[in-house]
């Protein structure tokens, strides 16, 4: 069949549907039946599945027919890589349904960590055509016997939210699962991604050294997805806005949001805000009973998946959710979105805004809910963003010893490898093409001796090296651990919460479990559930008839503003100080506003502020780069430590996304600072290294290091190792490291990672350049402003319980006010 005929083949199913083919999917056809590899950059519900999916098809029914015609040893044939599980059903619905209708004979099948293992075999016996899996599970199979059978006619991989695994470890695994594909089938490769500002690297991530080869083609829809951005707007706005307190009040505002939309999503940033807003929308409409579910991460796979298939019919009139439903699966009847506070970067805004209208040329609709008045200023930055179509950068790993190091034994599980073949591969990749052969004979060591400090150990002699080269492992027990540990994702330990007859619920983190005693109450997956005892790593409890008890929160719950997001808000702040208010977001805080210009000035584009504050505690500085939580962590840490310089004094420290506050008993002498040029990035590195404890964050940052690596082993299913166990571990490796090994490649990854990725090194000292070249204002001022007030209150927050804090915060702001 010609290419032109394959063409019409798939436009008539289109037709037959009643659809339209966009360009950009003819365009990816195109490609995919003249074997062009690729990047299709699309908008949420624009039809990128078909692009990819009948591409693939086109070029079997054009090149193979004979394959489209029986499943009888054709192996997989198209590989389809998701980041998330929750993607892999609605994926294989698309794929199936296609194959079905154009009468494939073509079996879908999905292998991700929920596939029981006798579906597993199965697979093994008999490979489906087409594979959906995860990063994690794909390594599975290449820790399998005989993967390569497997693989073989492996014909198109496909990477599905590219942008989602750009950022993390779980794209250094895909980078070198694919290393290893392209000799065994030579696979045509796409990667799809809707929200990312560096497309260019994106690229060149996903194709490592082989993008000269391959040519790859960029596709992009011309398709503007359509959204609709509406803020609520308090009933009151208060002058001193304080953080966190203000989502739950405007409940009463969401009801009728709710009840004129056929089905919402109501998005929190995390887990224990998710928790929080079911019940009290169950609190404040009870009719709601039934047709309200939640989901996130932490609650039982069967309760998602039936949250999951409940919102596809369209039975749930609103699903409380986190990050969990952020990414592409199909719901259609989903009418309403609500993001609950600041998402915190303006493609994860995107992202959620387009699970409303998701489906090609439907207007996307979503509600802004702020937990804090100033947040509509950021409300106001996204909306700007989105119609500048600014998107975040997503910064890659590089050189990540660790992912290697696990990589090499997964081939050593399985078949082995010739170290010289497999080095050849590994340093076409992006992640390891500055890898040296000092360095490879360096991981090559580790995993068959333990490397210099840790050959005395026979445990870490992992992997033999046979009579001709060929490293393999060969202890069953070994092979075992090690694929029980595949994978880069790296979470708290987690405690399952069970009933006592039973029934699985969901989990919840060690450290908070540890907190309650037998008979205690908490909520969790929308229930009030009382602790019977916990025993190994399970908590067993039973329904409680409590109104009252705690709600579990999650570690790394407090995000930090994008660097994106960031521009666009201090766009927002020069408005209000330069009076250009349009918008409706800042006619709302134009209260605030006014008392900030009473107490001290709204900084314009070309000023910094710094306000300085005498009270009862001591001397405040207030500084508003309004770069966001992490920049912020290192800029106080940097400043603290260099106005420390001028005498010798005990600085606190307390931030948020827009500013940060050093607090001391005596005077800080910031005068003398800025006629030092304290903001100056001469030494900047000496400097931070100086100002924070560094090896006490690379030794945290070497916890997952360790675990991934393989150096510590997390422990069986239900007889996990507790998290101060592996804490513990982990840290005398580290130690050992450090005094005897200082040029270990894992020692080193811990320490630049916490330069890259936890100080974010390059934004900060971007930030300070930007400071340098602005007027620094220093404000005397008599009491707390409005953009000091929620500073002060979180740093209040980490002493006082909720109940305590209200009081507390009510007193002083009725005292400011009254002021």
């Amino acid at each position: 069949m010609t290419n032109k005929e394959a063409l019409l083949w798939a436009e008539n199913w289109f037709e037959k549907k009643n659809w339209a083919s966009f360009p950009f999917q003819r365009d990816t056809w195109e490609a995919c039946m003249h074997t062009r590899s690729g990047l299709l950059n699309a908008p949420t519900g624009s039809g990128k599945t078909y692009a990819l999916f009948v591409g693939a098809m086109l070029y079997y029914k054009a090149s193979q027919p004979e394959a489209l015609l029986t499943t009888r040893l054709n192996g997989i044939r198209v590989l389809w890589i998701t980041p998330i599980r929750a993607l892999s059903k609605d994926i294989a619905r698309a794929c199936q349904e296609f194959c079905n209708d154009q009468g494939i004979p073509w079996r879908v099948a999905i292998r991700t960590g929920d596939t029981s293992t006798k579906d597993r075999a199965s697979q093994k016996r008999n490979p489906p055509e087409v594979l959906i899996t995860t990063p994690e599970s794909l390594h599975l199979i290449l820790a399998s016997k005989g993967y390569a059978d497997q693989l073989r006619h492996t014909k198109f991989v496909i990477a599905d939210e590219w942008h989602e695994l750009m950022g993390s470890k779980r794209a250094v695994l895909l980078e070198l699962a694919l290393s290893r594909l392209l000799p065994i089938s030579d696979p045509v490769i796409w990667g799809i991604s809707a929200t990312i500002g560096n497309m260019e690297q994106a690229m060149e991530v996903l194709f490592g050294s082989t993008i000269e080869d391959r040519k790859p083609v960029f596709v992009r829809s011309a398709a503007v997805k359509d959204i609709e951005v509406i803020p609520i707007i308090p009933a009151a706005i208060e002058s001193y806005p304080w953080s966190g307190h203000l989502g739950i009040k405007l409940v009463e505002q969401v009801l009728p949001i709710l009840e004129k939309s056929t089905s919402t999503l109501l998005f929190t940033n995390t887990r224990a805000q998710a928790e929080i807003w079911y019940q009290n929308l169950l609190n404040a409409a009870p009719d709601l009973a039934g047709v309200i579910a939640m989901h996130h991460g932490s609650i039982s796979r069967e309760l998602r998946d039936w949250v999951e298939d409940a919102l596809h019919e369209g039975r749930l009139k609103c699903v409380v959710c986190t990050s969990s439903l952020d990414l592409g699966v199909d719901f259609r009847p989903v009418e309403t979105i609500i993001q609950v506070g600041s998402p915190k970067g303006v493609a994860r805004f995107v992202q959620r805004a387009g699970r409303s209208g998701h489906q090609p040329g439907a207007r996307s609709r979503i509600y802004f809910l702020p937990t804090n008045t100033l947040q509509l200023v950021e409300c106001a930055a996204l909306k700007s963003a989105i119609k500048a179509n600014d998107m975040e950068d997503r910064m890659p790993y590089f050189r990540s010893f660790d992912v290697l190091a696990q990589y090499l034994v997964t081939l050593a599980v399985s078949d082995g490898f010739y170290p010289e073949r497999v080095f050849e591969e590994v340093r076409k990749t992006f992640s390891f093409g500055s890898i040296t052969r000092e360095e490879w004979h360096w991981v090559l060591a580790f995993i068959t001796t333990g490397g210099q400090s840790l050959e005395a150990y026979d445990e870490f002699k992992k992997v033999l090296i046979d009579t001709d080269g060929r490293y393999f492992v060969e202890s069953r027990a070994i092979a075992m651990r090690h694929r029980l540990s595949i994978g880069a994702i790296v979470s708290d330990g987690m405690i399952a919460v069970k009933y006592q007859s039973g029934g699985h619920i969901g989990s919840v983190e060690e450290w908070f479990v540890a907190k309650l005693n037998p008979g205690d109450t908490f909520w969790f997956a929308g229930r009030a559930l009382e602790l019977i005892r916990i025993k190994e790593m399970t908590a067993q409890v039973k329904i409680s008839k409590k109104k009252t008890g705690a709600i579990p929160s999650w570690q790394g719950g407090r995000m930090s503003l994008s660097a994106m997001l960031s521009v666009h808000l201090r766009q927002e702040i020069d408005k209000l100080a330069r009076w250009k208010v349009d918008s409706v977001e800042l006619q709302a805080v134009e209260p605030i506003a006014n008392m900030q210009r009473k107490r001290s000035i709204i900084p314009e584009k070309g000023q910094f502020l710094i306000e300085k504050l005498q009270t009862r505690e001591g001397c405040h500085l207030f500084c508003y780069p309004f770069e966001g939580r992490t920049v912020h962590e290192g800029m106080s840490a940097l400043i603290a430590w260099r106005l420390s310089l001028f005498k010798p004094m005990t600085i606190n420290i307390g931030l948020n996304d827009y500013g940060f506050e050093l607090l001391c008993d005596q005077d800080i002498p910031i005068e003398e600072g800025l006629a030092s040029n304290i903001f100056s990035t001469e030494d900047l590195l000496n400097d931070i290294q100086s100002s924070i404890n560094k090896s006490e964050l690379a030794r945290r940052r070497f916890r997952d290091i360790a675990s991934i690596s393989g150096l510590v082993f997390k422990g069986f299913p239900g007889k996990y190792q507790k998290d101060k166990h592996l804490q513990s571990s982990s840290g005398l490796f580290f130690q050992v490291f450090q005094d005897y090994e200082a040029d270990n490649l894992l020692l080193k990854e811990a320490f630049t990672e916490v330069m890259e990725f936890q100080v974010e090194e390059f934004r900060l000292r971007q930030a300070l350049l930007r400071i340098q070249s602005q007027e620094i204002v220093l404000r005397y001022i008599e009491k707390p402003t409005p953009f000091a007030f929620p500073i002060l209150v979180d740093r209040l927050r980490e002493k006082l319980t909720n109940e305590k804090l209200e009081d507390r915060i009510r007193k002083m702001t009725l005292q400011l006010e009254k002021d």
